[in-house]
């Protein structure tokens, strides 16, 4: 069979948009289904500037030919890369390109081929469905964080505007807060989240495994070494070293840290070669280091180094209208990870959660509702369920509410409206015939969250 006889039949039935451009990226040919990529025409396209698609993933030169006009002669190929390009009545279209170089007889670049995939509507959809995620509380949070509140929306926010410098992060917080995510988080949000994000808990290893484990060390290096090892700060090279627990580094490598730090170059131990590294250093810490430097154990220049941009991760107490978010988040995983049908909190259960103190926070939570796992067999957790330390352990409510009648009869009163009215504060007001002021005071005096307990709804979708 003669393949060129049918070469255009071939060309014109395929799905795919395709062109040919010439050194300089003069559209040569275009295929039909390009014409329904770009709504241009065959006729529209070609001996027109391949400018006229506005794709935004090429890079134009636009100063001679070949690698002087384009990118793409110096790479010589592009494979499945998203773009945008613009269609002729001005929308964007969503493409996957993929382009390869054309040479002649001689191996010299007479232009390229390119292929365009228009993925707009497996876009849209992507869309919508991260769309109904949010709508129905679906979704996994900002990066795996979980939270709504205003604390949490700002908190993003910071993050997302960090991530895209390079300046050094010291994140802080009481242990349990999830600082290990809000680090994981920089990075994902960061232009190296295709690089290794590694993390090092500083205070899991004495100070010669520390040393070892930061900057490696070669054969011989100590006894035991048998063999060279690659340290984190090569292994997280182009990308982000988390330094979990940077308090509990010994002196001695603090002195070292702050080398590299400084040169963005390590030593491996046992070795006097120095190999540049280029890492996005993040820290955390749940001590108090400005008080660490007043009693000599941690370096003051090496603090200044590291704490550039300090982020303050707030506590569960900070953030109590969160709660009911993200116990059923642990619920949702529980659930799939055991097969029991466990629906989520009964009322009173999710009063109690609110109003407990959280002293270990995001974590200790987590393992509340565990704990809970093993109790309940299926339904709603219930107090009975609880572990007894939240049962019976201090609440958040002020003053001495706890011991005096009148002031436990006025907040049941008040919450049995508050769920009465689905916890809108608004129509408790006029039920009640007060201000919505006077609600919210009241709210803040009986130690009531934004959300008051009993207003905790099941989502239908964990039915099974």
């Amino acid at each position: 069979m003669d393949i060129a006889k049918y070469w255009k039949t071939i060309v014109d039935t395929l799905q795919d948009g395709l062109l040919v451009v010439d050194a300089q990226g003069q559209i040569m040919a275009a295929n039909p289904a390009a014409e329904r990529v770009t709504g241009y025409t065959t006729s529209e396209l070609v001996g027109r500037s391949c400018r006229i698609l506005n794709c935004t993933g090429c890079k134009i030169i636009g100063k001679g030919r070949g690698a002087d006009w384009c990118g793409l002669f110096s790479k010589g190929a592009i494979k499945a890369k998203k773009c945008l390009i613009t269609h002729k009545d001005r929308h964007t279209v969503h493409i996957v390109k993929s382009a390869t170089v054309l040479r002649d007889e001689n191996g010299d670049m007479i232009g390229a081929v390119e292929t365009l995939t228009d993925i707009t509507e497996k876009v849209r959809q992507q869309q919508e469905i991260s769309n109904l995620r949010k709508t129905f509380h679906l979704d996994e949070g900002y990066h795996g964080i979980l939270g709504k509140t205003d604390v949490m929306l700002n908190l993003f926010e910071t993050i997302e505007n960090v991530a895209q410098s390079n300046t050094p992060v010291m994140i802080m917080g009481e242990s349990g807060t999830g600082k290990e995510l809000v680090a994981r988080a920089i990075h994902q949000a960061s232009a190296r989240k295709e690089k290794p994000y590694i993390k090092v808990n500083c205070a899991a290893l004495n100070e010669n495994l520390l040393e070892s484990e930061l900057f490696g060390h070669v054969k011989g290096a100590y006894t035991g070494a048998e063999r060279a090892r690659v340290g984190r700060f090569e292994a997280a090279h182009g990308g982000t070293l988390f330094l979990d627990e940077i308090g509990d580094i010994p002196p001695s490598i603090q002195i070292k840290l702050l080398r590299v730090l400084e040169d963005k170059r390590i030593e491996r131990v046992g070795d006097n070669r120095p190999v540049d590294v280029d890492v996005r250093i993040v820290t955390a810490t749940h001590k108090n280091l400005e008080a660490l430097i007043d009693e000599g154990l941690f370096r003051e220049d090496l603090f200044f180094r590291i704490n550039v941009f300090p982020l303050k991760c707030p506590s569960l107490a900070d953030r109590r209208e969160d709660i009911p978010l993200i116990a059923q988040s642990f619920i949702r995983r529980n659930a799939i990870s055991s097969g029991k049908r466990i629906l989520g909190l009964t009322p009173e259960a999710l009063e109690q959660l609110s109003i407990y103190e959280w002293p270990g926070n995001v974590r200790e939570l987590r393992n509340a509702i565990e704990y809970a796992f093993v109790l309940c067999q299926s339904g709603g957790i219930g107090l009975n369920h609880l572990p007894p330390k939240i049962l019976h352990g201090h609440t958040s409510i002020p003053g001495n509410c706890a011991q005096d009648s009148a002031c436990m009869e006025g907040r049941e009163a008040l919450l049995t409206v508050l769920r009465k009215t689905g916890g809108n504060q608004s129509e408790a007001a006029r039920l009640l015939g007060v201000s919505r002021v006077t609600i919210w005071k009241r709210m803040k005096k009986y130690g009531i969250g934004g959300k008051p307990a009993g207003l905790f709804t099941v989502p239908s979708n964990l039915d099974g």
